[in-house]
């Protein structure tokens, strides 16, 4: 199968920099499907999960927005932040949930309840992605076999 590069980079570090089979990534007006071969393409990132296919096996990411660009085989996300299943504490992130959505109930003013929107979208695709990290995890009988 053709593979397409693909980059993903925050200010403080690249993420990820490898060739891929198929890229799912959360744009704002909907999920993205990118394939080899795919049309040039800009838009935003909206928080979410990212979804990286390489070789048959899935790897997912969480990304709290952002910019993807398409240019011939190469994919670049510039991310806000951008994160690995494996580094994502899932109490923490249940935590901020809990609190962004304490913030939502309590919004004193527009600007207030976006940004408890923004925060807990945020750590709803944190969460999600870390689900798929215990999800993934063999389990004592996969290993026993």
């Amino acid at each position: 199968m053709a593979e397409i590069r693909l980059e993903i980079v925050t200010a403080e570090r690249v993420v990820y920099s490898e060739q891929i089979d198929i890229l799912v990534a959360p744009g704002v007006d909907g999920e993205l499907g990118i394939l080899p071969s795919h049309a040039p393409l800009l838009t935003m990132l909206k928080p979410g999960e990212i979804r990286v296919v390489k070789d048959g096996d899935e790897t997912f990411m969480s990304v709290s927005g952002g910019f993807l660009e398409v240019i011939g085989e190469k994919i670049t996300i510039l991310a806000d932040t951008a994160e690995h299943a494996d580094e994502i504490d899932a109490e923490r992130a249940e935590a901020a949930l809990n609190r962004a959505q304490e913030r939502v109930e309590a919004a004193a003013s527009d600007m207030d309840l976006e940004r408890a929107l923004a925060s807990m979208r945020r750590s709803q695709a944190r969460l999600t992605v870390s689900r798929h990290r215990r999800r993934d995890r063999p389990t004592r009988t996969d290993r026993q076999e």
